[in-house]
């Protein structure tokens, strides 16, 4: 059964998703506790990125996290692509159903490499620990760029600027750095510990697959209760695939200057999706999460493809 579940974590951590929300949504008896379960869900998910990137980085070393050029060029790629999908956002006049098209390749393109590109980068032949320390900086760029850049993109009428920035600052910086700060204190004050818990590594995997499930609940719920048509909602999927295909394809041809074109391909390319569709639906327009949402589809599609052809040539 664990075999089973690991092989297929992805979809089958979208379809408890969707299934369970559709129990809660159409099943009489389970209404009284349902605004429990919505604020137990919106408590949980930032726990289980924390403490995904926790048992991540409790296994780094210090001294493999070394950062080189490619690095810099790829956090460059990845801030002015933000910057300018934001731009459009602010100054281009649109109706407002076609903003969530590009919000979703906003935060699609912002969101920080998944803790889980490590592995696949090793398999394929990459640079595992080189990939760790652009996963660390990417967490932190996004960590200081999201407070500043949503609240400018999707403005509330009753919350100023500063307030937003802070408010939404308090959620993702200590989300996204201090599972490093924490792992490093483990280290020098509690080594034990950090060692007990690096032992448990790859439960970071099943930690992902719960918080999967939960997020694709929540995009299901945005699916089901949104007003636009089903057009819009395929041009949001179509524009996650364009920024997917785009940073597999940039990041594999600025990686490979430097010999690391497989590192640099994930590093780019393969998000941390759960947080991505949890910063879409909490922070801007919920519908835009369906892009994230779509680009965990489009990112483990050219994965399994990598995989595919990297043994048909060990073959």
């Amino acid at each position: 059964m664990l075999k089973f579940l690991k092989n297929w974590t992805l979809p089958v951590a979208m379809l408890v998703g969707t299934v369970v929300y559709f129990l809660f949504a159409h099943v009489s008896f389970l209404a009284p506790v349902k605004p429990a379960v919505w604020l137990s869900v919106s408590v949980l998910t930032p726990f289980l990125i924390f403490f995904q990137l926790l048992l991540t980085f409790c296994k780094v070393e210090p001294k493999e996290l070394k950062p080189v050029l490619w690095h810099w060029w790829l956090l460059l790629f990845q801030l002015i692509s933000c910057l300018l999908v934001a731009v459009v956002l602010v100054y281009v006049p649109m109706p407002e159903v076609y903003r969530d098209v590009f919000e979703g390749a906003m935060v699609c393109l912002i969101c920080p490499t998944a803790t889980a590109a490590a592995v696949i980068t090793g398999k394929l032949g990459g640079n595992a620990g080189s990939l760790t320390t652009y996963t660390l900086l990417s967490n932190i760029l996004a960590a200081i760029i999201v407070p500043l850049l949503f609240p400018i993109v999707e403005i509330h009428s009753n919350v100023s600027f500063l307030t937003a920035c802070s408010r939404i600052l308090i959620k993702v910086f200590p989300l996204l750095l201090c599972p490093f700060i924490t792992a490093c204190l483990l280290r020098f004050f509690l080594p034990k510990v950090r060692t007990y818990l690096a032992n448990f590594s790859n439960l970071a995997f099943y930690l992902w697959g719960v918080a999967l499930a939960i997020v694709s609940g929540q995009t299901v719920r945005s699916l089901v209760n949104s007003d636009a048509s089903g057009y819009v909602k395929l041009l949001i999927a179509l524009a996650s695939l364009i920024t997917c295909c785009i940073q597999f394809y940039y990041g594999k041809r600025i990686g490979g200057h430097y010999q690391e074109r497989i590192s640099g391909g994930q590093a780019l390319g393969q998000k941390n999706t759960v947080l991505a569709i949890w910063m879409a639906y909490t922070y801007l327009n919920p519908l835009s999460s369906v892009g994230p949402g779509s680009y965990v589809l489009w990112q483990n599609i050219i994965n399994s493809w990598q995989l595919w052809k990297k043994r048909k040539k060990e073959n």
